[in-house]
């Protein structure tokens, strides 16, 4: 007989009931034995798992940086373009709503201008109301130019235009976020991956935004017209909704007064005297209003890649290959947001990570942060830039640098913008593209080299990453370097 000792509380818990009898022995015998096949096949479950798991091969993992509107996420979409079709094509019908959403704000934008400049002319209508894009502060620093000759027609088109203002907040809440605020602020830029979380000032955000709980899945997936999984009833009653929809009637209607108000001289001439090169921004589809405001409007890849859908956190993108060297690999590509108060998440994101493609608009700069006026763009980009660089935990990690919008940036230098006139350090140099495309490249390559806590090799592309066939071959050249680190990372070669 097995004697219990009364000081063990576990052993009294699993002793035998007093008294059993031995019918009563073999029903908790049997039921013992039945849990200690269940639980045993549990573990061998498990440790399958376990082994598939080390067996199963590692995605590629690439992580894309870079201050807003640097061209991440235009980058992330070519891959997609160019690897994984079959993807790229199922998502290609959601993206209709978010090119009207930016269609309709550049017309807003110019509304705003418009009411804006109308307002100055007559001091006893200086408030605006809430239409207005603008805040206070930044009304302050526009430039004023001569007072503007309005007639009838403009303020009829005003008028007429009317109901864009509704359709936008329409297309923002059924995108499913509410517009959220850029983040101004004042601390030291010298140090961004761990300063750049402290807000100091609000002011009204300029573009609609998703957060990355949502991210561009579960917020395309509102306006895609077949979903896996639901009735053939629901999904023709889903493309009928985005076919025939308010907003879609709202465009049709406006489409002549769009093209009227872009076109016309006095509005040009406002923008000109605001220095704003709207035309230049993401999301600028006011030359194809003809073709995006109907109803039988598809979305082309080059449109796709030119919207406009800014993303607040880290977007992470999983996709199998289906074209290139890595065809049937997976690559999970991380999208991170780029304003300042989003870049203390960066450091989070750098272990393990196979290659960093690290974009800076070189177009930029003449411009300042749309969070801190007082911070030109390119200096912001070289501050990044060597923050990465100088990381010891990317130390033995690929960073590959995209020289991007080399397409705005030729435009300006032809329009007359002189480098020197914002970039002080650039003296006399000739002001042409190859010798500002040659002098921003070598400012970089010295930032990694003095940065570097070890020697790494510098790898520079000239990108438009809006030029699909372009970017097509210089993404053929990345996947190639980032497969080779990749697999040599994997002790395979």
């Amino acid at each position: 007989m097995v004697r219990i000792s009364e000081d063990d509380p576990l052993a009294l818990a699993i002793a035998p009931p007093p008294n059993e009898s031995p019918e009563e022995r073999q029903v908790r015998e049997s039921a013992e034995a039945e849990a200690t096949r269940i639980n045993n096949e549990i573990d061998e479950q498990l440790r399958l798992e376990k082994v598939a798991l080390r067996k199963k091969k590692r995605p590629v993992k690439v992580l894309l940086l870079g201050q807003s509107e640097s061209g991440k996420s235009a980058t992330l979409k070519n891959f997609q373009l160019h690897y994984a079709h079959r993807e790229w094509a199922q998502e290609r019908a959601s993206w209709r709503a978010v090119i009207q959403l930016n269609l309709i704000r550049n017309v807003n934008y110019i509304l705003d201008n418009i009411v804006r400049e109308m307002s100055m002319s007559d001091p006893s209508k200086r408030s605006t109301g809430g239409d207005s894009s603008f805040s206070d502060d930044e009304i302050e620093t526009q430039p004023r130019g001569p007072s503007f000759q309005f007639t009838d027609k403009h303020r009829l088109l005003k008028l007429r235009l009317g109901p864009l203002r509704r359709a936008q907040a329409d297309l923002e809440c059924r995108l499913g976020a509410a517009s959220q605020e850029v983040l101004s602020t004042t601390v030291n830029t010298a140090t961004p991956f761990d300063a750049f979380h402290v807000p100091q000032h609000r002011r009204p955000a300029q573009e609609f935004c998703i957060s990355s709980s949502n991210g561009w899945k579960s917020a395309l997936d509102k306006f895609r017209p077949f979903s896996a999984g639901r009735t053939e009833q629901h999904n023709v009653r889903r493309r009928k909704d985005i076919e025939g929809d308010d907003v879609t009637d709202v465009l049709v209607g406006c489409k002549e007064d769009m093209k009227t108000i872009w076109e016309d001289s006095v509005v040009q001439e406002i923008l000109h005297q605001r220095r704003s090169r709207i035309e230049d921004s993401p999301g600028f589809f006011l030359p194809a209003v003809e073709r995006i405001a109907s109803r039988d409007y598809q979305p082309t890849d080059n449109d796709i890649i030119r919207a406009r859908l800014r993303t607040v956190g880290v977007q992470e993108h999983r996709f199998l290959f289906e074209e290139g060297r890595t065809a049937g690999k997976e690559w999970l590509m991380y999208d991170v947001g780029g304003t300042r108060s989003s870049r203390a998440a960066w450091a989070w994101y750098f272990d393990d990570v196979d290659a960093i493609i690290f974009l800076s608009p070189i177009s930029c700069f003449d411009e300042k942060l749309a969070e801190d006026r007082r911070i030109n763009r390119l200096e912001d980009s070289y501050l990044l830039w060597r923050s990465v660089c100088s990381s010891r935990l990317l130390s033995k990690t690929q960073i590959i640098l995209f020289l991007n919008k080399c397409d705005i940036l030729t435009a300006k230098l032809r329009r007359g913008v002189r480098v020197k006139d914002h970039v002080p350090s650039f003296g006399e140099r000739k002001n042409d593209v190859a010798t500002v495309m040659k002098y921003f490249q070598q400012h970089f390559k010295e930032i990694s080299r003095q940065s570097s806590p070890e020697p790494r090799p510098f790898f520079v592309h000239f990108t438009s990453v809006v030029d699909t066939k372009a970017t097509a071959a210089t993404l053929s050249v990345v996947e190639e370097s980032i497969l080779r680190d990749h697999l040599r990372n994997a002790d395979l070669l």
